[in-house]
């Protein structure tokens, strides 16, 4: 099967990078936060359940009650745990409240969780490549008993490692590859012993590499997700840096039509955080002209 889905609007061609829509972890974690809120009529969420702007306001409608501590929800109440996961002490908080949890944690994430941990009881110091302020990060920071340092993938080229011995490497699920190989060959140089697990989820790599794929057969790419994603802000950077002009949207009121004035082949990509009834609702805006030089946006 093929990465990619073609549709045609008249003169303008669309090729949809595959997959797209939630990931099998959003996918599985949005499900049962629904199922939760038509059972309860109202659960809480440690933080945005999805970096969605779009799905959060379709949530909230149902019922959710979007917290940042255990401390402000009911004794007893419903709360969903995002996909991104929460730190060992924050669940051990939630059910010290006789909290009823629907944990949506992804298993990629608690994959990465579980490995920073082994290796922080095996005395590595664990290095997690990644976003020290992304959710995911600090959950699986949070989990390590020992020394812990996260790697900005913009920054590989100045962090330091002497002093360091044992170096354990694991990474945020939504990194790159290359950055990843790029972190464990300047470890590897430096550090007397170094262990790797790679936690880059399948589908985020898929994603990456059938958007590099689809950039060179298209006059550009639109890419859909929240400006909060992680994942999405990757694909737009890979999009981007293979000089295909990019234009990243959250909804249709993003599109551009002066962007799209000279284009004939448009790809386009999601985040792994985008619904299907919004990448549905952007195409649905595409079609609606003939051409991508007709009026009516």
């Amino acid at each position: 099967m093929g990465s990619e889905k073609k549709g045609t609007t008249g003169d303008l061609e669309l090729v949809f990078a595959e997959p797209k829509g939630f990931c099998f972890g959003v996918r599985r974690a949005i499900a049962a936060l629904e199922e939760s809120l038509e059972l309860h009529g109202r659960v809480y969420a440690l933080g945005s359940p999805i970096h969605n702007p779009q799905e959060v306001e379709r949530l909230l409608s149902k019922g959710l009650v979007i917290i940042e501590t255990p401390s402000e929800m009911p004794m007893g109440g419903a709360v969903f745990v995002r996909a991104h996961g929460v730190s060992d002490p924050v669940m051990e908080e939630l059910r010290s409240r006789n909290a009823l949890v629907v944990d949506g944690t992804c298993p990629f994430v608690s994959k990465a969780k579980e490995k920073a941990a082994l290796l922080s009881r095996e005395g590595y110091t664990v290095m997690i490549l990644g976003d020290e302020d992304h959710p995911e990060v600090k959950a699986i920071r949070l989990s390590s008993e020992g020394p812990v340092t996260v790697v900005d993938p913009l920054r590989l080229k100045s962090f330091d490692v002497e002093g360091l011995n044992k170096v354990g490497i694991v990474s945020q699920t939504t990194q790159r590859e290359e950055d990843l190989s790029a972190l464990v060959s300047g470890v590897s140089a430096r550090a007397s012993e170094t262990r790797v697990f790679n936690t880059i989820c399948d589908a985020t790599s898929s994603r990456q590499r059938s958007v590099a794929r689809l950039a060179g057969s298209v006059d550009g790419i639109i890419i859909i997700g929240g400006k909060n994603s992680a994942n999405t802000e990757k694909l737009f950077e890979i999009a981007k840096t293979s000089g295909t002009p990019t234009l990243w949207i959250e909804d249709e009121e993003g599109l551009e039509r002066g962007w799209l004035e000279d284009k004939t082949r448009i790809g386009i990509a999601a985040g792994a955080s985008t619904p299907d009834w919004l990448i549905h609702r952007i195409a649905t805006r595409l079609a609606s002209a003939k051409s991508a030089r007709e009026d009516g946006w």
